[in-house]
């Protein structure tokens, strides 16, 4: 969530998403990481502002920028999880590592940095963990998927970004493996297509 004016959707709330693979990999690799300290206490996020273009046809997403979480020390992110995520969406936000709040000082330096380059924020990414395997037994019956979650519908909504992908991480068998699904503010699912390695 963050405290920006959202982005206009006119004209870009049914555009394909052209997704880097050098940035999916980057996003992945951080996600990895926050995936190896999750416990059933704890569900460590991982979020990214995406940045690259509006095309005629396509948003083209080249690069991504992390951020803190300022879920726990930005007045207005306790206020808001307070008064009306945790009542709307339940007990499980009371835990605060549970969603992301993007410091609103990040995002304007992300910003400004973007700007300075012509590139555009075009949205947010963020990590869906096999939290019903990983979480607390109270989790077991409701699994995440790539899918928004009504908190996530929430979110792309309050933010008006036009683009919000949500990636979901689970290890079998020893290895990672991953799914990607893009939607718009509306909670619309984008067609999302990732660009391919070449030699």
């Amino acid at each position: 969530m963050t405290s920006l004016v959202p982005v206009p959707l006119i004209g870009k709330a049914t555009l394909p998403v052209l997704f880097s693979d050098e940035v999916l990999q980057r996003f992945l690799d951080a996600a990895a990481i926050e995936y190896a300290f999750i416990t059933p206490e704890e569900p460590r996020p991982c979020f990214a502002v995406l940045l690259g273009t509006f095309a005629d046809d396509a948003l083209i997403v080249s690069d991504l920028a992390f951020g803190r979480n300022a879920r726990v020390t930005d007045p207005s992110a306790r206020e808001e999880f307070a008064t009306t995520i945790v009542p709307k969406f339940g007990s499980a936000y009371e835990n605060s590592v549970r969603a992301w709040w993007l410091d609103p000082a990040d995002l304007l330096g992300i910003t400004r940095e973007a700007d300075a380059r012509g590139l555009d924020v075009l949205g947010s990414v963020h990590l869906h963990p096999d939290w019903h395997r990983l979480g607390p037994e109270c989790e077991r019956g409701r699994p995440l998927s790539e899918r928004p979650t009504p908190m996530d519908a929430y979110v792309f909504r309050s933010a008006g970004w036009p683009l919000n992908v949500v990636c979901y991480l689970e290890r079998q068998h020893g290895e990672f493996y991953y799914s990607l699904a893009a939607w718009n503010g509306d909670c619309e699912s984008l067609p999302l297509r990732v660009g391919m390695v070449t030699a």
